[in-house]
């Protein structure tokens, strides 16, 4: 059974950071691709970066985070984080984990964080 737990957020200052992480079980993580989607008030949810599984591995950004957001795992905690550096107002979201281990599987999400930034 796939799961994905993910931490809790919190209310940050504008300038801020936070580290939110995303547990997961029920397949194979190494080799799984992990996204991070967010969904502001009023919006759709939308991708914010994911991070490819395998020896390999790399991360991809919407332009609107690059420079501030970064994407890691630790396959050996089955974990990806999503660090939040110099936090903005219209990062207020919440944000999601998702994965789908393999092609012919479903889509499987955390249950989601909100993140507020505000003074």
């Amino acid at each position: 059974q796939v799961q994905l737990v993910q931490s809790r957020g919190g209310l940050v200052q504008p300038g801020g950071s936070l580290r939110l992480s995303c547990v997961a079980s029920g397949f194979t993580f190494s080799s799984a691709t992990m996204n991070w989607y967010r969904q502001a008030p009023g919006k759709e949810r939308a991708l914010v970066g994911s991070i490819t599984g395998g020896v390999d591995s790399g991360a991809y950004y919407i332009d609107s985070v690059k420079g501030r957001f970064t994407i890691s795992r630790d396959n050996a905690k089955n974990t990806v984080y999503l660090q939040m550096n110099n936090l903005k107002p219209e990062d207020t979201a919440v944000y999601y984990c998702m994965t789908r281990p393999r092609p012919s599987m479903n889509n499987y999400w955390g249950q989601g964080t909100q993140v507020t930034v505000s003074s």
